[in-house]
């Protein structure tokens, strides 16, 4: 059985915006094996403006925002959230024959990939 080793965004310039700045970002989990499986495939953000406005830091800094959890709602704490959030992953997770809790998920390292085309859109800057 192979255990969990990190989580891993990965994020890159997401062309369905056109000229503004979009990105996509996915989440996924690392087993020590190198494999990996998707947790969230449907992230990223958009905002108005040049990509010479953005940094790498900002965009790695976003990236983990945008990965979750997600801000409180209707009355709901942010321990809440985050206490979801987690436990949606791993059942995620589970879903696809990887035995992790959520706790166990929320402690692992979480690394930021910048895909290629984002790379290059930034380094004009």
């Amino acid at each position: 059985m192979n255990t969990v080793s990190r989580l891993l965004t990965s994020v890159d310039v997401d062309d369905r915006a056109g000229d503004q700045i979009s990105v996509s970002a996915r989440l996924e989990v690392e087993l020590a094996d190198g494999s990996r499986v998707m947790l969230l495939d449907d992230r990223g953000w958009s905002e108005s403006g040049e990509w010479d406005t953005c940094s790498v830091a900002e965009v790695v800094d976003t990236s983990r925002v945008v990965v979750g959890p997600d801000e409180p709602f209707g009355g709901r704490s942010q321990q809440d959230m985050a206490a979801d959030h987690w436990r949606t992953l791993a059942g995620t997770a589970r879903a696809q024959g990887v035995a992790v809790d959520a706790t166990e998920l929320s402690r692992l390292p979480h690394d930021v990939v910048l895909g290629r085309r984002l790379l290059a859109r930034l380094s004009r800057t």
